[in-house]
């Protein structure tokens, strides 16, 4: 992966995962704001070739826009995004692909996270700390339509669910609202036919 950075020290990634829920955040940005990348659609994705487990991910597909959060960053800081996206190797972006409701710094280069999707017919299993980390990210950023686009528009939802909400495997795991949980769970019942089976 490239490590080429702006003059002024600047960077943005965007994220589409956890990292659009600033409380999974480990670096002291200095900017974010909601946006949409064009030209890429979300995928669940094996994390490796050994492993049933799912990871998000995106791929090019020049009909699909995503919703997301682009995060202005310390260039200093990138190495520990990396290190954070051990699994992604970071891809250039263009400003052109992205839809801001803010200016961008100049000379500000633009990533997103790109994970290899391993090749398998296992079932994928979705680690529901992890899930809950990230809805909780769209509900703050997009609101509850922003979370339905999440689940509708994400391919491979067709998948377990580990439910761990109580006992958290997900490192980076967050504290729900009651109506959260609520809110999160009917919707991924209406995604995935046997998601009550899992959670119990």
């Amino acid at each position: 992966m490239g490590k080429s950075v702006g003059a002024v020290g600047l960077v943005g990634y965007f994220g589409y995962g956890s990292l659009v829920n600033r409380d999974t955040h480990r670096t002291e940005i200095l900017d974010a704001q909601p946006a949409r990348l064009k030209g890429w659609r979300r995928q669940w994705v094996r994390r490796d070739a050994g492993s049933s487990r799912a990871l998000l991910s995106v791929r090019r597909d020049s009909c699909s826009t995503i919703d997301g959060l682009l995060v202005i960053d310390r260039a200093e800081n990138l190495a520990a995004v990396d290190l954070r996206e051990e699994r992604y190797r970071r891809v250039r972006l263009d400003a052109a692909e992205l839809e801001l409701s803010a200016d961008l710094p100049s000379d500000c280069p633009l990533y997103v996270y790109e994970a290899s999707a391993a090749l398998g017919n296992v079932r994928l299993e979705i680690i529901q700390s992890y899930l809950d980390a990230v809805l909780q990210g769209f509900l703050r950023e997009h609101g509850r339509a922003g979370v339905e686009r999440f689940v509708r528009d994400t391919d491979g939802f067709d998948a377990a669910v580990i439910a761990d909400r109580k006992t958290p495997t997900y490192p980076r795991a967050v504290t729900l609202e009651a109506e959260e949980e609520a809110f999160f769970d009917a919707l991924l019942m209406q995604k995935i036919p046997d998601f009550a089976s899992f959670v119990r």
